[in-house]
């Protein structure tokens, strides 16, 4: 009978895949095994890792402690080159090394050889693993679900209006020919494919954006991608389909704009509406919403004036959170909530809970405290709204948490757990946070 309770009419944006995302938090971390003597000649570019003119039987013996550790020894057969050498997979693996104010042993240059080792190590560790998987990442796009072609619908409320449209040279726009000019980028904080809705790892150059329209893609998706992009739209802001964490620090801010505008809209009209989460706005104008903070952040209007229906905000609030590449719960702190609800003992729950609470990245726990306080409100006017905590759980369980599991059947199992543990954080708001 719960199970009604369900907006299944609603609509449901593209899944980001945390496969990729998954591998790259267990790829080994890069150990430096330093040299203890005084090397001569050591470039003033290398640090205690060089260990100067030593064999490779020598550089195997020192790296035999673990996965990621590594060296850089100089040629014995070409004196003045050098050679990173790195443990990986149970081997020693040897990369000819250079240095042009920037390490690099391919196309990526690093500023530190830190850095180019924990790229190395995450991209190593992918393709071991997931070769098959990034072979067929191209198949089924959700390129046509994303923003670059849902922004530039014309709105449900304007669907019907008379519209005048001005042309413009597209050569002046797109560049040459009209051929949008994509170039590899360097993406701060955690960014999926906007083609094949995969994660974009590695450290830096991780894949290509589109100098016109912004999109944000891995390099062979960008094959892929039509050269028809729209340059208007090169300065969406993008607040839909952001990582939490990056996007709060953009706008230096303590919660995304879309959830401290969107709860403020609900509980000044929509408090005492009958089944208040539950019931579903229409799908084409929570699109709108989406569209209007996408565009126009936090000068996006949202009022009665434009959406009567407080549905149709309610729906944009867990759009935002469903869409998150990122769930709110995170994938790292998924397990110790999922065993907080497994819990009978009371006490040992909430306090299981509350470890889990710390597990969160702070804009993460921050949001999610907003969240819970607001939905402790809607609880307080259930006699008119009907949507008490358990209701509530059923809602944003599934909105809030995702399985970091492939397995279906093992993310199903989750289901219930899901909704006890937002039940038991609105419960116990107060003391949890």
């Amino acid at each position: 009978m719960a199970l009604t309770l369900f907006d299944t009419d609603e609509y449901r944006p593209p899944v980001w895949k945390s496969y990729l995302y998954q591998l790259q938090q267990e790829a080994p971390h890069p150990r430096r095994i330093t040299c203890t003597c005084e090397v001569e000649n050591r470039p003033k570019y290398y640090g205690r890792e060089f260990h100067g003119m030593i064999s490779r039987e020598a550089a195997d013996q020192l790296l035999i402690v673990a996965e990621g550790s590594y060296l850089i020894r100089e040629s014995q057969r070409q004196p003045g080159t050098y050679t990173l050498a790195l443990r990986f997979g149970s081997q020693t693996r040897n990369f000819r090394l250079y240095y042009d104010g920037k390490h690099f042993v391919g196309e990526k240059r690093f500023e530190s050889i830190h850095d180019l080792v924990t790229d190395g190590l995450i991209t190593l560790y992918i393709e071991t693993k997931a070769a098959e998987y990034i072979a067929k990442m191209t198949i089924n796009p959700i390129y046509e679900h994303v923003g670059y072609t849902t922004l530039n619908r014309e709105p449900a409320y304007k669907k019907h209006m008379p519209v005048l449209k001005e042309t413009h040279d597209e050569r002046d726009s797109t560049g040459q020919d009209g051929v949008s000019e994509k170039r590899v980028h360097t993406f701060r904080g955690p960014h999926w494919c906007e083609y094949c809705a995969n994660f974009m790892w590695g450290l830096i150059a991780q894949g290509v954006k589109c100098a016109d329209c912004g999109l944000n893609v891995h390099k062979q998706c960008s094959k892929m991608v039509p050269n028809d992009c729209k340059p208007d739209l090169k300065h969406v802001k993008k607040v839909y389909s952001c990582d939490l964490t990056t996007l709060v620090k953009a706008h230096t801010t303590k919660r995304p704009m879309v959830v401290d505008m969107c709860i403020r809209e609900i509980e000044s009209r929509g408090l005492n509406s009958e089944g208040l989460y539950r019931v579903s706005g229409f799908s084409d104008l929570i699109e709108d919403v989406k569209m209007a903070f996408d565009r126009d952040g936090e000068k996006a209007d949202i009022s009665v004036n434009m959406y009567e229906d407080i549905n149709i905000i309610t729906g944009a609030l867990k759009l935002y959170f469903r869409d998150l590449p990122i769930p709110l719960i995170t994938y790292d702190a998924y397990p110790k909530f999922i065993e907080s609800a497994k819990i009978m003992d009371p006490d040992e729950q909430l306090e299981t809970l509350h470890e889990a609470l710390k597990l969160l990245p702070p804009a993460h726990c921050e949001t999610l405290r907003y969240l819970m306080a607001h939905l402790k409100r809607v609880t307080l006017h259930e006699k008119e709204n009907l949507m008490n905590a358990e209701n509530l759980g059923i809602v944003f369980g599934p909105t809030l948490m995702r399985s970091p599991e492939l397995d279906a059947m093992a993310a199903l199992n989750d289901i219930r757990y899901q909704r006890l543990v937002v039940e038991l954080l609105i419960k116990n708001e107060d003391i949890l946070f």
